[in-house]
């Protein structure tokens, strides 16, 4: 625990108790309201934000803390109440150091803001974080160019699998999630928790070099479909209408289109982006096939990508402990391969 305090603005203390009670875990937490006098803050260690900086007493909060001579040698982490890329602009213009969504759970919180205080904790930590951030900047850079021209390097792709590898196998799978979850852009994030989890059970398994490469690089680029599909859809809150969902679930197709029109793809990366979605019933989708039809490579990611939805906090739903998800994945017999789930439920036990 740190010597000092970590203030916490919140306009609603009830709701920001549970963070409170975890920003504890770093220094003492002081829960501070709009008017905070930031004069007798200078032994602060860092400051978080709950609030919705549109306000304009967040607004006034904000530039008050940033006329202290002390405020700018320390972090400032926001919980941001919008996911506008006008409000990310808007709260690093005010000084944030990083921002999160409002649903992150609070230990992230304290993962991210332990990792702002203390940047070089270790070569460790340094290395996967390091990763994280370059593999979340090629995400960035290939859904750019997916909806924009509807083909992307996968060169930039394949050059993020082997240090992935690595830091997977330095690190283990729990500093991996952690960082991503800490602080990758929430847009791109369950692409990495996927990728991740791929590579954990693919060496759990003893899968060699190059399939686990080819399950990765697959994991990484299964949702790019998605780069297509509105903006407004992919940050609802709550859950999708009938209709939303139709639209949703055409990401399968337009990733493989994407593809399939970009030079460098393989034939199991094109079948892991159109069928990751298919059940072993036929009940899937885009093309309801079944049984023999979905290769293994699907399977094991499949598999992956369900855990990764369950156990991520989202704006609609709470975040599913690894137990309730694994609970879940063995209860789904005739859809997805049971012999794939106990493999994959003690790759992830192991890696705890």
């Amino acid at each position: 625990m740190l010597t000092g305090v970590v203030v916490l603005v919140s306009d609603q203390p009830a709701r920001s108790a549970p963070l409170a009670d975890a920003l504890q875990g770093v220094a003492m937490c002081e829960l501070v309201g709009f008017e905070v006098d930031w004069s007798t803050y200078a032994n602060a260690v860092a400051v978080v934000t709950d609030v919705d900086l549109a306000r304009p007493a967040a607004m006034q909060c904000l530039l008050g803390l940033r006329r202290q001579p002390w405020a700018e040698a320390r972090p400032l982490l926001c919980i941001t109440h919008r996911t506008s890329d006008k409000a990310l602009r808007q709260a690093q213009v005010l000084g944030a150091s990083a921002c999160l969504p409002y649903y992150t759970e609070p230990h992230v919180v304290v993962t991210a803001l332990l990792n702002l205080i203390n940047p070089n904790e270790g070569a460790l930590n340094a290395t996967v974080r390091q990763c994280a951030e370059r593999a979340g900047a090629v995400l960035t850079t290939l859904f750019s160019a997916a909806g924009t021209s509807g083909r992307v390097d996968l060169q930039a792709i394949d050059n993020c699998v082997d240090p992935m590898l690595l830091a997977l196998s330095d690190g283990g799978l729990a500093r991996w999630l952690n960082t991503i979850r800490a602080h990758d852009n929430a847009t791109y994030q369950h692409s990495l928790v996927v990728a991740g989890l791929a590579a954990q059970f693919a060496t759990h398994i003893g899968f060699p070099e190059a399939q686990r490469q080819r399950l990765v690089r697959a994991a990484l680029v299964h949702d790019v479909g998605k780069a297509r599909i509105p903006r407004a859809l992919l940050l609802k809150r709550g859950s999708l209408e009938p209709e939303e969902a139709v639209i949703m679930r055409t990401h399968a197709v337009l990733g493989y289109e994407i593809l399939k029109a970009s030079s460098g793809s393989d034939p199991a990366m094109l079948d892991a982006v159109r069928h990751h979605h298919e059940m072993i019933d036929g009940s899937g989708y885009p093309d309801g096939i079944s049984g023999d039809a979905i290769s293994d490579v699907v399977r094991f990611l499949t598999i992956c990508d369900i855990y990764a939805a369950l156990t991520e906090r989202r704006s609609y739903k709470p975040a599913l402990s690894p137990t309730e998800a694994m609970v879940i994945l063995q209860g789904m017999q005739g859809k997805i391969e049971p012999r794939f789930v106990q493999a994959f439920g003690k790759a992830v036990a192991q890696a705890a």
